[in-house]
C-alpha cells in the first residue's frame, strides 16, 4: 500500500525567510516555490513549507525532523554562525550517534545526527 514517504510539511510565517532558512542555512535544494508553499529535496524526500493553517507550539520534541550529516561539528558551527536557536547538544549517544537538537525561525523542531556505523551496529547486534 505505502510505497515511500514522499514529503514532510511545516507550517511557517514568513515563507521567504523560511526559505532562506531551509535552502542557505541548512542548504537544501528548493525544487519549486509558489505563493504560499515551497518545496525542497531531502535526499528524495520532500520537505514543504506552507503559510496557511495554524502555528501552534510543537510538543515537547515532537514533531523532529532528523537530519543526517556527515560532521556534527561542522554543522554545529553554521547554526551558531546563522544565530539559530540551538535546544540541545552536540551531544553523544549511547547509539553511536551524536545529535544537535535546534529550531527552526518559526519552533519547528529540527535535529542533525551524525552516525558512528560501528559503534550503531554494535549497539544495534547487541539488543
Amino acid at each position: 500500500m505505502i510505497k515511500r514517504l514522499w514529503d514532510i510539511t511545516l507550517t511557517v510565517r514568513d515563507l521567504k525567510r523560511a526559505v532562506d532558512f531551509y535552502g542557505r542555512v541548512l542548504g537544501l535544494q528548493k525544487k519549486y516555490e509558489f505563493q504560499d508553499y515551497a518545496g525542497f529535496d531531502c535526499g528524495g524526500v520532500g520537505i514543504g513549507l506552507k503559510t496557511w493553517g495554524e502555528i501552534e507550539k510543537p510538543r515537547k520534541g515532537e514533531p523532529r525532523i532528523n537530519f543526517m550529516v556527515e560532521d556534527i561539528g561542522e554543522a554545529y558551527e553554521i547554526l551558531k554562525e546563522n544565530s539559530v536557536e540551538v535546544i540541545e547538544g552536540p551531544k553523544e549517544t549511547p547509539w553511536g550517534g551524536r545529535i544537535l537538537v535546534f529550531l527552526d525561525p518559526d519552533g519547528n523542531t529540527l535535529q542533525f545526527t551524525e552516525i558512528e556505523w560501528s559503534r550503531y551496529f554494535r549497539a544495534c547486534a547487541s539488543q
